[in-house]
């Protein structure tokens, strides 16, 4: 069953309607709420005018900071990354910060209605520009595992001992999310007891903000999201239209339905925070490294200074004693940043970047360069790898994609359109090192299966992949089991963040089922009517829906006729175990094609094999490696967020002013596996994968087009301005 390319078991659900989102919940007497955003970006509110919007027909309240009741923040323990409620005081701290809310019968009321409300300011000139207040950088307080400051071996002296230093400075946008599914809430109150549909990647971590922000107990608050229109990162904290929403519920006595509209999750949701990065790389004459210095320092916001774009891969991948990995923080007067799909990818970009400078400077296949300094232990952790198969992933890369035929030579292979240019990078990501997740598999007289767990499906195929692992270690036909996820009602999970799906909430289906299946040999062999009596329960094997004796499969009974006999279901659930870290790593290569007129970058094939330990699922796995290769597409050639520098409001919060890669940009994607079971995982040598693909085909694109112009870009996202100034 493990590794089959099964097709997603809920995607027909999806394709014919009847998978229910947060927002097609159906709750008797919904009525709908309208957010009303802040103007301006710093400052405090001086006077609020409602009486308008009151008045308007069908609205049933509208709150403000006057009128709304007093709530308690939830804590930083549950992922909540603002460290303030709006609507609950009059001071500003962002544009597009949540100043009101409007509640109305019909949507269309409370849209018409919230126009009505008057909001009067005293603003202050905001800062929102990170180049021009780099003086102001500073360190934030380690509460990050040390991480903001990190230091092994002598930095000075190995650069002091290199052959060749090379410098780089490298900057990356802010950037969104854009899932297809805003963010919705559907709070509804009976008594003290609180319900709420929400499209979140954490139903866990939703239930504990809403328990502490309303003083309420777990049993009072349930959390429902059995489907996720996208994520990536934005739907992982607990943002505060969620508690917000549940708050004017209460007061108005009647269901609320939230749904962020496209402009507001640019201001709600987080994003991918703004970095300026500057690194120094020593190596010896062979291509050793003898140092890496690594500067990041990246926006944050006036209350709230959570660093999100981890130097992660400085740390851990390469074999090199001398790192000093420095995480730094500017305050501006914008939202705070977030979780973004592979929060790695800009610090892989810079470091991988320059690697690929180094390799230049050097006279050293690219290739060979990260070969020569390949790792079989977690360079931080000094810790070994479960399994690291990176050195096959760039052989077998290389061979794909015909490295061979590469002239290294920058602006030496064209075709009759323009220049053409090969590059290549590392991809790397952890999975795991994760709080563990809890399943419960319940075995019916039927002889089927059903497993729950508090977890998401995020669109990346949990809902298949967890019934495979349930079938496997049952020995069941997939059509026996069902898995069951979205209900806080369910065991707890850990978020579907961090690539930690897998090895966490796997982790538990496995330990669930097999106590589980070790429940029902047991009962079978000690069931005098059963072929199995008197066996010792270490010589059954499952299969196909049998419990057999190994080493005669012809002596056998079925599931059902144990559980038949038993006369009731049998369940076990399993502990929450804390999931080993495990690293994911892969090769990527990159084929441009650049226009030296227009400016135009074509990408034209990228070929990844990745080592992710053992693929349960050959088509969901490569999906996730497509996905990622169209996100880091968009990253390095045309997201980024524009902001008014003189206002602080972001001035392309829809699709058309923020531009992601549509059909017509992406290629042929070749993708392959080592798939060699992990044996530090727990979920049957799988480990966390979704994250790796993206964080290393942003630099393959960046050195591709180095390659094909002769000119090294280092500002994201290489647009066609850039190209052309290179190039003149």
């Amino acid at each position: 069953m493990i590794g089959r390319p099964v097709s997603r078991v809920d995607g027909v659900a999806k394709v014919t309607g009847e998978a229910r989102y947060a927002a097609d919940a159906e709750v008797r007497g919904v009525t709908h709420a309208v957010l009303v955003m802040s103007a301006v970006a710093r400052g405090r509110i001086t006077a609020v005018d409602t009486a308008r919007a009151t008045a308007a027909p069908g609205v049933l309240g509208v709150f403000t900071h006057q009128n709304l009741d007093r709530l308690a923040l939830p804590s930083p323990a549950v992922a909540f990354l603002k460290r303030f409620l709006p609507v609950q005081d009059d001071q500003i701290r962002h544009a597009g910060q949540p100043v009101a809310i409007v509640v109305a019968e019909t949507l269309e009321q409370a849209q018409q209605a919230s126009g009505l409300v008057g909001v009067t300011y005293q603003d202050e000139p905001p800062r929102v520009v990170l180049a021009e207040n780099m003086g102001e950088a500073y360190v934030p307080p380690d509460t990050n595992d040390g991480h903001n400051d990190y230091v092994r071996g002598d930095v000075a002296a190995g650069l002091a001992a290199a052959h060749t230093v090379t410098e780089a400075t490298y900057t990356t946008p802010m950037q969104h999310h854009n899932a297809l599914e805003p963010s919705v809430t559907v709070a509804a109150w009976d008594g003290d007891r609180l319900t709420v549909h929400e499209s979140t990647q954490s139903i866990s971590n939703t239930q504990k903000a809403l328990m502490q922000a309303f003083d309420l107990p777990d049993t009072n608050v349930r959390v429902l999201s059995p489907y996720l229109g996208g994520g990536f990162g934005a739907k992982g904290p607990v943002w505060p239209h969620t508690v917000l929403t549940a708050a004017v519920a209460r007061q108005v006595g009647r269901p609320v339905k939230l749904v962020l509209t496209r402009a507001h999750a640019y201001t709600s949701n987080g994003h991918r925070a703004e970095t300026h990065q500057v690194l120094r790389v020593g190596a010896a004459r062979d291509g050793r490294l003898t140092a890496i210095q690594h500067t990041v320092t990246q926006q944050v916001s006036r209350t709230e200074d959570a660093l999100l774009n981890s130097s992660e891969p400085t740390r851990i991948l390469y074999a090199c004693p001398n790192v000093r990995s420095t995480q730094q923080a500017v305050r501006l007067d914008l939202p705070m940043g977030s979780f973004a799909r592979s929060p790695e990818t800009a610090t892989s970009h810079a470091l991988e970047s320059t690697l690929d400078e180094l390799s230049y400077a050097l006279d050293l296949d690219p290739i060979e360069l990260r070969v020569r300094n390949w790792s079989a232990i977690n360079q931080e952790s000094k810790v070994a790898h479960g399994s690291n198969h990176l050195r096959e992933c760039y052989e077998r890369g290389a061979e794909r994609f015909g490295w061979s035929r590469r002239d290294p030579r920058p602006g030496s292979m064209r075709d009759r359109d323009g220049l053409i240019g090969w590059g290549m990078a590392t991809a790397a990501h952890t999975a795991g090192g994760r709080p563990g997740s809890s399943a419960t598999v319940t075995i019916g007289v039927n002889g089927t299966a059903q497993i729950r767990s508090g977890t998401q499906e995020l669109g990346t195929g949990t809902y298949t992949v967890m019934r495979q692992l349930g079938a496997e270690v049952l020995g069941m036909r997939l059509r026996e089991v069902r898995f069951d996820l979205g209900d806080s009602a369910y065991p707890a999970a850990f978020a579907s963040a961090a690539s930690a799906t897998v090895p966490s909430v796997g982790g538990g289906v496995v330990r669930a089922a097999t106590a589980a299946r070790d429940q029902v040999i047991a009962l079978a062999v000690a069931d005098p009517d059963s072929p199995l009596h008197g066996v010792a329960p270490d010589q059954v094997s499952v299969g196909d829906g049998y419990l057999f004796l190994t080493e005669r499969p012809s002596r056998r009974v079925g599931y059902r006729q144990v559980l038949r006999r038993h006369g009731r279901p049998i369940e076990a659930t399993s502990e929450a175990v804390f999931a080993p870290l495990g690293y994911s790593v892969g090769a990527t290569f990159v084929e441009v094609h650049v226009d030296p007129v227009l400016g135009r970058v074509r990408v034209r094939r990228i070929v990844g094999v990745f080592d992710c330990g053992r693929v349960l699922n050959h088509r969901t796995a490569r999906s996730q490696a497509i996905g990622g290769a169209i996100w880091a597409i968009g990253i390095t050639l045309s997201e980024h967020t524009l902001v008014d520098p003189s206002l602080g409001r972001i001035v392309t919060p829809n699709l058309s002013g923020y531009l992601v890669p549509v059909n017509a940009d992406v290629p042929d994607i070749d993708v392959s596996f080592i798939d060699k079971p992990d044996p530090s995982s727990p979920a049957l040598g799988a480990r966390g994968f979704g994250e790796t693909p993206a964080t290393g085909v942003t630099a393959a694109i960046g050195n591709a087009v180095y390659h094909a112009i002769g000119h090294r870009i280092r500002d994201l996202p290489i647009t066609q301005d850039k190209i052309i100034a290179a190039l003149s």
